[in-house]
This record gives C-alpha cells, sequence and structure tokens, in this order.
C-alpha cells in the first residue's frame, strides 16, 4: 500500500492502443467519486443500526411495517433475491472497473511502459488478496485463508481484468459472456447431492432448505453442494487451518471471483463509455438502457428457472441482475454531477470516495470497535440511551460520523490511500 500526498487527476482514456485520443479530457469524473463513497458509507454504516432499532419498535406500532422494511433493506437475503445491502459488493467491484480506464490513462500520460503496468497491475492484485486475509483474520487466533470477501475477490480478477482492458470494448463484452456462460456450465454440469444426502453435514438446516433452498434444475446452485463448494472443500485445504474446512456458515465461496470478475469487465465497458468522446446526454441513456436490459434480462433467467439470482454464490443471473442496478445507479450520479454539474451536496461522499481503502480498513477491523468503545468509556456506558428507540441508530451514525472525519482529515491534507 502507498500514501499519495497530491491529489490524484483522472485523464480520460479510450483504451491503451490509441494513445493519439489520451489527451482529450482532463476533468476528473466526479461522479465516480461519489458513487464509491456511497457504496463505502453504506458498507462502514454496518446497516446504521436499523435492524436493531427496528426490533425496539413495538409490534402495535404503525410504524413497524416500515421499519421491517427498512431492517431487511439493510442485512443480506438469505439466498435467492436482492435488497439494498446486497448491491454493496457488486457496486464496489463495478466501480473498480469503471476507474480503471482513466488510471490507466493517467499513468501512461506519465510515462510508464506496458510492462510497469503490467508489473503494478499483478502486485496491487497481490496487495488485495494479502490485505483481505489480514483483516479476516485480524480476531482469529491464527491467520484465516479465505477468499470470498470483496477485496481477496478483486484482487484474484484485478490483473486479468488490466489484460481485457488492452483490448476492444466488443472483446471485453464477448470476454464477460464466456466467464459467465462458462461458470453457468460448471454448475449445472455438477452433480445433485443423493436423496438421502444429509445437508446437515454441510451446515443447512432441514428448516432452512425448506424455507430458502432451491429443488428442480436450480438446486444446482442450492447452498454449500454445489460445483465451487466442491472446489473449495479440496483448496481451503491446502493452507494451514485450525481445523479442516468443510463449508462457508454463508455458502460464499472462492470461485466467485470469476462471475465478479464479469462484473468488473462490465464497469470497464462503462468506464469506457464515460471515457469517450460521446455527448453527456448518450452517456447517460447508454448507461440506464443497460441498466434495463440487464435487470430484464437477470430476471428472466431467475424466473424461467435457467439460473437463479443468488448474490452469495455470484450466480450470472446475478451478475447480469446486479449489473443493472450498477449502471442505473452510476447513470444517477454521473447525470447529477458530471453532466448537471450539481456537486456540492456530494461533498460527504467524494471526501470517502477519494479515500475508499481508508475507509474500508477502518471499517472492516477493529478500529471501528476501538472507537465504539473509546465512546463508552469516556461519555459512560448509556450516553446515547436518550435516544431511546433509536440508540443503536444514533450511536452507529456518531462512530460512522468519527470515521468519515479521519477521512476528511486525510482529504484536507491531500493524504490519499491507493494499492
Amino acid at each position: 500500500m502507498s500514501t499519495l500526498t497530491a491529489r490524484p487527476s483522472l485523464e480520460p482514456f479510450a483504451s491503451p492502443l490509441e494513445p493519439e485520443r489520451r489527451a482529450a479530457q482532463t476533468q476528473r469524473l466526479v461522479s465516480l467519486d461519489a458513487y464509491r463513497g456511497f457504496v463505502m458509507l453504506l458498507m462502514a454504516s454496518g446497516g446504521l443500526g436499523i435492524a436493531a432499532a427496528a426490533r425496539n419498535v413495538p409490534p402495535e406500532s404503525t410504524w413497524k411495517p416500515f421499519w421491517q422494511f427498512l431492517s431487511h433493506q439493510v442485512d443480506h437475503v438469505e439466498w435467492t433475491g436482492c435488497v439494498l445491502w446486497d448491491l454493496i459488493q457488486p457496486s464496489f467491484m463495478f466501480i473498480v472497473g469503471v476507474a480503471l480506464p482513466f488510471s490507466l490513462a493517467k499513468r501512461q500520460s506519465q510515462g510508464q511502459s506496458f510492462g510497469r503496468l503490467l508489473a503494478h497491475a499483478a502486485w496491487r492484485s497481490l496487495l488485495l488478496v494479502a490485505l483481505g486475509i489480514f483483516l479476516r483474520s485480524t480476531r482469529r487466533d491464527q491467520t484465516y485463508f479465505t477468499f470470498e470477501d470483496v477485496l481477496t475477490q478483486i484482487g484474484l480478477g484485478y490483473t486479468f481484468l488490466f489484460l481485457l482492458a488492452w483490448t476492444r470494448p466488443r472483446s471485453q463484452l464477448l470476454a464477460a459472456v464466456l466467464l459467465l456462460v462458462a461458470y453457468w456450465l460448471a454448475f449445472a454440469m455438477y452433480p445433485l447431492p443423493d436423496a438421502g444426502f444429509d445437508l446437515g453435514s454441510v451446515g443447512v438446516t432441514a428448516k432452512w432448505h425448506a424455507q430458502y433452498g432451491l429443488h428442480g434444475f436450480a438446486a444446482h446452485w442450492d447452498k454449500n453442494t454445489n460445483f465451487a463448494a466442491a472446489f473449495d472443500q479440496w483448496f481451503l485445504n491446502r493452507f494451514p487451518r485450525s481445523r479442516p474446512f468443510v463449508f462457508n456458515g454463508g455458502g460464499y465461496l472462492t470461485l466467485s471471483f470469476i462471475p465478479s470478475l464479469a462484473t468488473m469487465t462490465l464497469g470497464l465497458l462503462a468506464g469506457e463509455l464515460l471515457k469517450s468522446r460521446r455527448p453527456p446526454d448518450k452517456k447517460f441513456w447508454i448507461l440506464v438502457a443497460s441498466g434495463f436490459a440487464g435487470l430484464i434480462l437477470g430476471m428472466v433467467l431467475d424466473r424461467t428457472g435457467v439460473c437463479p439470482i443468488v448474490k452469495r454464490i455470484w450466480t450470472p443471473a446475478w451478475t447480469i441482475y446486479a449489473a443493472g442496478w450498477t449502471c442505473l445507479l452510476l447513470a444517477l450520479f454521473y447525470a447529477i454531477l458530471d453532466w448537471g454539474g450539481y456537486r456540492g451536496w456530494a461533498f460527504p461522499m467524494i471526501v470517502v470516495g477519494m479515500n475508499s481503502i481508508a475507509m474500508y480498513v477502518m471499517a472492516d477491523s477493529p478500529f471501528q470497535g476501538f472507537v465504539r468503545d473509546s465512546l463508552r468509556i469516556h461519555l459512560g456506558a448509556h450516553v446515547f440511551d436518550w435516544a431511546g428507540t433509536f440508540t443503536p441508530i444514533v450511536q452507529s451514525a456518531v462512530v460512522l460520523t468519527i470515521l468519515w472525519l479521519v477521512c476528511l482529515w486525510m482529504y484536507r491534507r491531500r493524504i490519499f490511500l491507493r494499492i
């Protein structure tokens, strides 16, 4: 990880193979920083204590359904479907792809060769994987080798994404399609468990399966009995562990980095679009049309039984469906900030978006707990009790504000962490 003491600038980029187009624009894509910051603030908020507050609302309250709806939106669905919280990781990965053309353009303008750029991409991949493993190990007795969190997933695919950035958009789209088709085939061809298989042996209770499990052809994408789960039972046990790996409690998978690479590649296409010379209105409408196309195609694949929408194992249908939402969100931020020029309101998000790694590390490490405990130690264990039902929300908001102030302090001093 390196610290940059000057505010980075992003130059436009159509393709590394077309250097004559690199000097088109030099304005930073503010919408990308704001979108990234929005996603990181969502992640760092931990749901803003909404789920805990919803449990405090009396059952007879007329507001109970509203709070239950909010609570549902700030936690991952059990298996199929999608809520707001499920869109955090695909947004982050999609943004990685969007940012890559701008990053490469900047580095090329500094005279960096392809070899140096490739070495940097490979080094970045290694650091992202290492940082992900480190953060997952902070509360354990030994290094916890796991590869399903967002940082390791990005790291596993980033070098391949870098290589795709040197191809034409048509080739990038073809690569994304082939990745998803190959991943779909691997699951579809993997044999289903026998009728008498003990689901409890892979952490799936009968009650859970009755409520959330998949049946028929869709069962190829069921929890912990699929192709990639079998791979993890082999792969993860190649590493030192306190006890043998049998299943992931949430159903998450190492091989999800393959369809995640498709998500980043679709982001790469969006980045190339925003980098192009097209008028802002055309860029906006292409993103909107692509977004709705992704939503419709993803739902068709799910409803017809071809492939269910499951975020936890990043099914091809989920990849396409989530890409629809990320395109629409990017279009919204682009229309307001870069096309419309209304930027002042987004400053809190931009501050975080330009230091997303710093915010991620603070939120996903013991530091956030340290802040929370320090508030209780120095201000009193019941300092937030005045908020009553909304105590969890107030406490979470205060902790999030402190994390944001750290990012603001870094922003004011032009300190930006990059990998």
